[in-house]
């Protein structure tokens, strides 16, 4: 995550425990009571900041030194880069917050328990035990986070730290006001593979070329992604009598793919060498106003079972 000093970045699982209360003077004197305060700090665990990287206070000592430290920041160096193919670490957090979204719209969470996620592509999250994956606030990344000490009516309040999350792209911030730290982790989750889907239209595509006389006895396949001026059809084969037919595969079947079933079949029929051209709308599931509309239009429509087209499970030994 970026903080407001270009091109320096820093892993802000260190904040808590390195967060600068005092700054450096007009006059450049060096304030060194931030320094006890780091020593002080102390993980959730109540471990004395073992957490943090090896040579960390030497850099805040050292960047005060050159009035490069701002209240509640620290300047990244090149040194903490993690491997290549590595990403930062992301931290998370339990706290009694009340959070405040400033920007193009105003959203305020009272004050409860939450989860915090400060992620290493510099989004941060809000989440309670409710709403499934979806978070109650967020910002997204780039953004700027600034951990500060409240302000004297605010510790009154009992808040006794300050995040804002300002974005880089617009003027909408999140402002978060911990009252009290229940939990502070960090992980490295390493190079994250991504998803990977299994029975996407591709593998129905493949599978179904593959065993073209699902459709029927006698089908033969033509070939796959058959190109045509408005984009390629899925499959174009023929059936028992050799006549063309043009299919189309969804893994869910809806209205707009027989729209777009008719534009092809509008196209091919005018092809002297495959007219008549029917059509075939295939899909896993299918809905209903999709049913009705091919029938309208003379397709016929197929439901595929695709854990019985790759040898998963065998429908006919099924007893319902």
């Amino acid at each position: 995550m970026a903080v407001e000093q270009p091109g320096q970045m820093y892993c802000f699982s260190a904040f808590r425990a390195v967060m600068v209360r005092t700054i450096q003077s007009p006059s450049g004197a060096l304030s060194l009571r931030a320094i006890p305060a780091l020593a002080r700090s102390r993980s959730s665990s109540g471990a004395s900041s073992a957490h943090l990287p090896a040579g960390l206070f030497e850099r805040v000592l050292a960047a005060l030194r050159r009035g490069r430290l701002e209240r509640g920041m620290i300047p990244f160096c090149p040194s903490d880069r993690p491997p290549p193919g590595k990403v930062r670490r992301v931290r998370l957090v339990i706290a009694r917050c009340s959070v405040d979204y400033v920007g193009r719209l105003k959203a305020h969470l009272p004050l409860a328990t939450r989860l915090l996620l400060v992620k290493a592509d510099g989004s941060v999250l809000v989440h309670s035990d409710g709403g499934s994956y979806k978070p109650l606030n967020w910002m997204s990344p780039p953004a700027t986070l600034r951990v500060t000490s409240p302000e004297e009516t605010e510790v009154e309040e009992g808040v006794v730290e300050q995040w804002t999350v300002q974005s880089a792209k617009t003027d909408d911030r999140l402002i978060i006001n911990i009252y009290e730290q229940l939990h502070d982790t960090s992980h490295d989750l390493g190079v994250d593979p991504g998803l990977i889907k299994d029975g996407v239209e591709a593998d129905l595509q493949r599978l179904l070329a593959e065993q073209i006389e699902t459709l029927g006895t006698g089908y033969s396949l033509i070939r796959r992604e058959y190109f045509t001026a408005i984009g390629p059809v899925d499959i174009l084969a023929r059936d028992a009598t050799g006549a063309t037919v043009a299919i189309e595969l969804k893994r869910r079947g809806d209205i707009d793919g027989v729209e777009q079933l008719t534009r092809y079949l509008e196209l091919l029929n005018r092809d002297p060498l495959l007219a008549p051209v029917r059509g075939i709308f295939a899909a896993q599931q299918i809905k209903p106003q999709a049913k009705v509309l091919a029938n309208d239009r003379g397709i016929d429509c197929i439901t595929l079972d695709y854990d019985a087209m790759r040898g998963v499970d065998d429908s006919e030994s099924r007893l319902f």
